[in-house]
């Protein structure tokens, strides 16, 4: 059966050359695909960053803010503490004898509860 068709019956048609070189003509000169891509890209970009962002924020919201928030308050309290004992006691006098001791002191009790 297939040696009775002859090329103009086939059901495929040969690509002409002059349409086939009408077709690039016709092609626009900048590529759409590579604006596309582009878009795309930079929204891929820019989705990352704002979870980057949410990421950083969630850190320190949930771990720094609280952490930082212990330490200082509970140096706060014990210079409170010292002036009112020495407020209330005059003749005391409070006295850091290793102030790195005493720093070291209050992250390990900052960082023991959380």
């Amino acid at each position: 059966m297939s040696d009775d068709l002859t090329a103009s019956e086939s059901f495929i048609s040969p690509p002409s050359e002059d349409l086939h070189n009408d077709e690039i003509d016709s092609l626009p000169s900048t590529d759409v695909s590579s604006d596309v891509d582009s878009e795309e890209f930079r929204s891929d970009a820019e989705r990352e960053w704002r979870e980057s962002l949410q990421q950083l924020e969630l850190v320190l919201t949930m771990v720094l803010v609280p952490y930082l928030g212990k330490y200082f308050g509970r140096k706060a309290a014990y210079w409170g503490w010292a002036r009112f004992m020495q407020w209330k006691y005059p003749n005391l006098e409070v006295v850091v004898t290793s102030p790195r001791t005493f720093r070291a002191a209050g992250a390990v009790e900052a960082a023991a509860s959380l």
